[in-house]
């Protein structure tokens, strides 16, 4: 039975060939760190390096690739953003529907800095309510960090709005865009975003192990490198250096990761990123539309595919998450994920501790014809 695979909220699969073939050329072919010599396969993997950033700025709409620091994975971003710019007595401004890669990072620094952090609730479908942000600002606030779109819930917040909240109020604004980037075009002028976050290997369809943190121009003043160390410049120095994206990136790069990180997003930019959304909106509209059919079962989120990325959570009261999930997968193939989603904070928000919910998530290989035989697996398993 061909393998049906709707865990791509967890990582992308399969990747385009092209992410494939960069991995094994640079393992077979190139093999040289990046930034630590002159010789011709160290320097083309300097411009296989350079062509990322290129890539990913191009995507985010940055006149300036040097802005985009690269990192090893979405929770390694996130952490530079939070540990590098809180200082003690900060006030940080989130939602519940936030990933443990900010709640946890947020509750460790509440005991080693003294941080107040504020948790604005959301609504039945998932949406905080950007007043609900506007009156939890304070003179002391410093931050404010919103997931663009939720990992349970899939649904999108209204960043744009956020960011003009943070503008007023002094703010920085991060923002998490694990389930987004890739799939939903992301202007980060535009959203008036000082820091984004997202990994690799999710909607850019590179491999795991790799991921990115853009930082606005003028926030490398605030914000401190986390890790120091070798970077093939200034060598001659005991201080980390200074200029981007040198300043953030210490340490050998995970350069096999990042050369398929390249071909996974110039995979992305040559479809389209409105091309790609209008694509899976139509498969979450079908996927969507045949399981509020179904008695039963509680879909978590909004009613429509327009207000939501490519992924949903449900419950169906006849089994535990889990055990559906085990179902779906020994008797069907279909592969998903039952549980938590490191969301612990959205599950409270939802009623649906301790289990969880049971996730469907579609990626960019994803077909109708997939959709309907999960449409048909489920209702075999529900009429016993």
């Amino acid at each position: 039975m061909q393998r049906i695979y709707l865990d791509n909220a967890a990582t992308s699969w399969p990747k385009p060939e092209a992410v494939y073939e960069a991995v094994d050329r640079y393992q077979r072919v190139l093999g040289a760190p990046a930034g630590r010599g002159t010789y011709a396969q160290a320097t083309e993997v300097e411009r296989q390096v350079l062509g990322c950033r290129l890539a990913l700025a191009e995507l985010l709409h940055v006149s300036d690739p040097r802005r985009i620091v690269l990192t090893f994975n979405g929770t390694d971003a996130l952490n530079l953003a939070l540990y590098g710019l809180l200082r003690p007595g900060d006030h940080v401004v989130t939602s519940v529907c936030e990933h443990n890669s900010v709640l946890r990072p947020l509750a460790a620094l509440r005991h080693s800095r003294q941080i107040a952090v504020t948790y604005v609730p959301a609504d039945r479908a998932g949406r905080v309510d950007p007043d609900d942000i506007r009156r939890a600002c304070t003179p002391q606030t410093r931050l404010i960090a919103l997931v663009h779109a939720s990992n349970v819930t899939g649904t999108i917040q209204p960043a744009e709005a956020v960011g003009q909240i943070a503008r007023d109020a002094g703010a920085y604004f991060l923002l998490d865009a694990a389930q987004t980037l890739g799939y939903l075009p992301v202007d980060v002028e535009r959203l008036g975003v000082h820091l984004l976050a997202a990994p690799g290997h999710k909607g850019l369809l590179g491999p795991l192990g790799t991921g990115l943190l853009y930082v606005a121009e003028g926030v490398e003043a605030e914000l401190q490198p986390i890790r120091q160390g070798g970077t093939g410049t200034h060598s001659e120095d005991e201080a980390q250096p200074g200029e981007l994206p040198d300043r953030y990136e210490a340490g050998n790069l995970n350069v096999p990761g990042i050369v398929g990180l390249q071909a996974g997003v110039r995979h992305v930019l040559a479809v389209g990123v409105e091309a790609e959304r209008a694509r899976q909106q139509r498969l979450m509209t079908r996927l969507l539309s045949g399981l509020h059919e179904r008695d039963g079962v509680q879909v978590y989120g909004p009613p429509e595919a327009a207000g939501r990325v490519g992924l949903v959570s449900l419950r169906w009261e006849g089994l535990a998450p889990q055990e559906l999930a085990s179902l779906l997968d020994a008797q069907w193939s279909i592969q998903t994920r039952a549980g938590l989603h490191c969301a612990p904070r959205m599950h409270a928000s939802l009623g649906t501790l301790p289990e969880g919910t049971l996730r469907l998530s579609v990626g960019h290989f994803t077909t109708p014809d997939q959709i309907d035989t999960v449409l048909a697996a489920l209702a075999a398993i529900m009429r016993g």
